[in-house]
Order: structure tokens, then C-alpha cells, then sequence
């Protein structure tokens, strides 16, 4: 059994591409294949025109991180901020380690006062904020973000989303962004793909999915069901293999 099959997509330097599905359709399964967190696939994934193998390089990790959907269970509990954040620079042999926690701290929208609390001396927003740091850490080119607001407060939500395009804007990353939710990809995102039982079932522009234009009935079941509770919908909705 395969948990995703005929994958295929091509992210543009610079470009916010979104993978949209209810879950279990694969979203996150794709991301962490990427990250080499799932191992046992087939197929071609390359990055920068370098073909990836199961094992991820140190060089790879430089380029490429990844931020989590939990940000109460992506952070080591023993770990003060100062130890999460400094760990990937000292394991990469970064140089002024220090000075770049403290660049970082900043530039996500925390302190200096932050630099020595645990995690449970964070809200689930300056969670995610430490876990944003740490992925900026290696000055990495492409971030992964699997339901980055997900787990977040609704008043939280924007202010990441926020804080991640501006630092998308200011960095000049590319993005691939999971997420079930069709307004978090419309902010976000320039195209997306539409996943469905394991399999891309449709790519289209985020102007054509505010346009409704999709081509593909689940896609259109996607935006119905997005607009909010309909019995009508609900009683219509087909499962697509």
C-alpha cells in the first residue's frame, strides 16, 4: 500500500507553492520525503538540480528545513530557547553563533528576554516563533511548513502567516506550504496542488481558486466546503479514489 503515488511537482526559486487536502490525502507525507524524514520511497526528488537519495547531506539541512505543525511538541521541554536555537549552528560549525540567536530572536518578533526560558514559558505562538528561528538558523533557501497555524489560536494565526511572508520577503526563501485550509493557501501562495487519496488530482493558480475555477469535482467540493457549513453540501459530498 502506498501512502502517496504519481507525485509530481516543480516549485520556481522564490516561489509559494501550497499543497491543499483534507487529511490523510498526502500532504505531509510529500514534505517529509522532501526533508528526508520519510526514507522508504521511489521515484526522483531533486533540489537545486541535485538528485536526493534516502540519506540527507549536512549540505542538504543548508539549504532546506523544515517547520513543524506542533509547536508544543517540536521543541525539546528540557531545551532553553538559547539551546534550541544555538544547536544546529554549533553542530554546522556556524561562526558568532551567539550574536545570530540574538538576530534571530529579533527578527521573529522575540526579545532577548526570551533567550533562556523553556518551552513551557511559551505561549503556542512564541512556540512557533522559537521553531521558525530555528529553521532560519542555517540561512536555508527552502522551508517546509506542515500546518504551520494549525495548532495555533485564531488570533495567532495571522500574525505568523505575517511574520512568515516577511521573512519570505526579506529572505528571499521559497516555500512549500501544507495545509487543509483553502484561505491560509490563498494568502500564502502563488499556485498550489490539490491532493486527494494519495495523489495530485489537480494544480492550479491561487487567482484561479479565487476565481472558482477549478476543473476537478473534488477541488470544487474543497472551496464548497470551505465556505462554511452547508447541509446540502455535506449530504452531496462523494469520495474520490
Amino acid at each position: 500500500m502506498h501512502a502517496v503515488r504519481d507525485v509530481s511537482l516543480a516549485v520556481r526559486r522564490g516561489e509559494s507553492f501550497g499543497l491543499v487536502g483534507e487529511s490523510g490525502s498526502g500532504k505531509s507525507t510529500v514534505l517529509r520525503a522532501i526533508a528526508g524524514l520519510a526514507r522508504d520511497w521511489t521515484g526522483r526528488i531533486a533540489v537545486e538540480g541535485e538528485n536526493l537519495g534516502a540519506r540527507r547531506t549536512a549540505r542538504f539541512y543548508e539549504t532546506v528545513q523544515m517547520v513543524f505543525q506542533d509547536p508544543y511538541g517540536s521543541l525539546h521541554p528540557r531545551h532553553t530557547v538559547d539551546g534550541t536555537l544555538s544547536e544546529p549552528g554549533r553542530i554546522h560549525g556556524l561562526a558568532n553563533v551567539d550574536a545570530r540567536v540574538l538576530e534571530l530572536l529579533r527578527d521573529v518578533g522575540l526579545g532577548p528576554e526570551f533567550r533562556f526560558r523553556f518551552p513551557h514559558q511559551l505561549s503556542g505562538g512564541q512556540r512557533q516563533r522559537v521553531a521558525i528561528a530555528r529553521a532560519l538558523m542555517l540561512e536555508p533557501k527552502l522551508l517546509l511548513l506542515d500546518e504551520p497555524t494549525s495548532a495555533l489560536d485564531v488570533s495567532v494565526q495571522a500574525e505568523i502567516l505575517n511574520l512568515l511572508q516577511r521573512l519570505k520577503r526579506e529572505r528571499g526563501l521559497t516555500f512549500i506550504l501544507v495545509s487543509h485550509d483553502l484561505s491560509v493557501i490563498a494568502h500564502m501562495c502563488d499556485r498550489l496542488a490539490v491532493m486527494n487519496a494519495g495523489r495530485v488530482v489537480e494544480e492550479l493558480t491561487v487567482d484561479q481558486l479565487r476565481r472558482s475555477e477549478p476543473s476537478h469535482p473534488y477541488t470544487r467540493q474543497l472551496l464548497k466546503a470551505s465556505l462554511g457549513y452547508d447541509r446540502a453540501a455535506v449530504d452531496a459530498l462523494e469520495t474520490f479514489d
